[in-house]
């Protein structure tokens, strides 16, 4: 599997993914690179793993000659690299200072939070670690390396074993994480999250994908109209084999990939949203956000991409590029043609009218809308079926002044 860079600097991606030439790999793991603190350090902790022997103890050596304010630094940013915080989080010469800070970083994955736990000799630092009850939820695994530490103080005991019986059942957790999300003042995810399907029923989501997905979602339940969404048969809708998920999925990551290299982080996303259940999707659908919403105007089922359209935060420019798509089913393209709104913007119906997939009634109402330059081409092109060539050719035509 390739490795993930957080950073957006050509020289830290070119290390990550392995296309930086030997000298360059040498001069960055020696430190000789001027790059800003966080990329040398992301460089360098996948240098130390690095094929070339002398380069790994470079980087390894450059590691340890980092000054310790220099760290702190680091681990307090919120747009640190994870691997560079689980590399700190494993250093036990980090100080207590940088080792609070690292526990304090959402960026930190959980794992390297469950090994500092197990691994730290501050009774301090475990008490603190278990303020943060929404990771501990998350990752039970973090109480377990708590409880099992011997330098626990009896508060991080106390707390730890008070976390573990009243959350840790998911369900229990899931309803905690939605009333601090709803402290918060998120009152969407809060929504969503507490009416998710969770496991354990396989083929449900998990906690941690719930807790990813409502991160998403920015429309309440009270600015939702479900009126269009006919229940009486939206049920046989609603279940799906696992091949039938896993093709969808995969459809849906191979039509991101043809518009663009989709990043790790992305398909992930894709796949925590396309395996879960379809009534799941469609609540997503109507309240996701843009990024949520690009994803699931693809599904394979008619019922949840006509939930994006249903999207009260869709907005005109997301419109006039799911017009253009041939990856989108026909009861889509036929809502944006029949809407009045979308109907007024040239662009829109433009799209509409070169797609292939347009429904044919939807193509032959909208092409009078079509200015005469783009109904030539329209006549002309093969991507297209035939009616609406012929059409747009007629058009044209009897726009064409009259010659004497």
């Amino acid at each position: 599997m390739a490795a993930i860079t957080t950073s957006t600097n050509p020289v830290v991606v070119s290390m990550v993914s392995g296309t930086a030439p030997a000298a360059a790999r040498s001069a960055a793991a020696r430190g000789l690179l001027p790059l800003p603190q966080a990329d040398l350090l992301e460089a360098l902790v996948h240098l130390r793993g690095d094929s070339d022997v002398e380069v790994a103890r470079a980087a390894q050596a450059t590691l340890d000659a980092q000054q310790p304010d220099d760290l702190l630094n680091v681990a307090r940013d919120n747009e640190t690299a994870p691997a560079v915080l689980g590399y700190l989080a494993s250093l036990g010469s980090a100080g207590h200072a940088t080792h609070e800070a690292v526990a304090n970083n959402n960026n930190t994955p959980d794992q390297a939070i469950a090994l500092l736990a197990g691994i730290t000799k501050e009774a301090s630092l475990l008490e603190f670690m278990t303020l943060n009850q929404q990771r501990l939820i998350r990752a039970p695994e973090i109480i377990d390396a708590i409880l099992l530490n011997p330098v626990r103080s009896a508060e991080a005991e106390r707390r730890a074993k008070e976390t573990r019986r009243e959350f840790f059942e998911k369900e229990r957790g899931a309803r905690q994480i939605a009333q601090e999300l709803r402290a918060r003042g998120n009152s969407a995810a809060a929504e969503f999250f507490e009416s998710a399907e969770l496991m354990p029923v396989s083929g449900e989501m998990s906690v941690d994908d719930a807790w990813v997905i409502a991160q998403h979602i920015e429309v309440s339940d009270e600015d939702i109209d479900d009126s269009w969404l006919a229940r009486e048969f939206i049920e046989e809708m609603l279940i799906e084999t696992p091949e039938q998920t896993a093709a969808n999925a995969q459809a849906v990551i191979n039509a991101e990939r043809l518009e663009g290299d989709a990043s790790p982080e992305r398909i992930s996303l894709i796949r925590r949203i396309m395996f879960m259940t379809v009534k799941d999707r469609v609540k997503l659908g109507i309240k996701g956000d843009r990024e949520a919403r690009g994803i699931l105007i693809r599904d394979a089922n008619k019922i949840v991409a006509t939930a994006v359209i249903h999207n009260p935060r869709l907005t005109d420019h997301e419109v006039e590029g799911i017009a253009a798509m041939r990856t989108v089913a026909d009861e889509v393209l036929r809502l944006i043609g029949s809407n009045r709104a979308w109907a007024r913007s040239y662009p829109i119906v433009h799209n509409l009218a070169r797609n292939p997939r347009t429904p044919l009634a939807t193509a032959i109402h909208i092409l009078p809308r079509i200015r005469t330059n783009d109904l030539k081409a329209i006549a002309l092109s093969r991507n297209v079926s035939e009616a609406v060539r012929r059409q747009a050719y007629r058009l044209s035509e009897m726009r064409e002044p009259k010659k004497r």
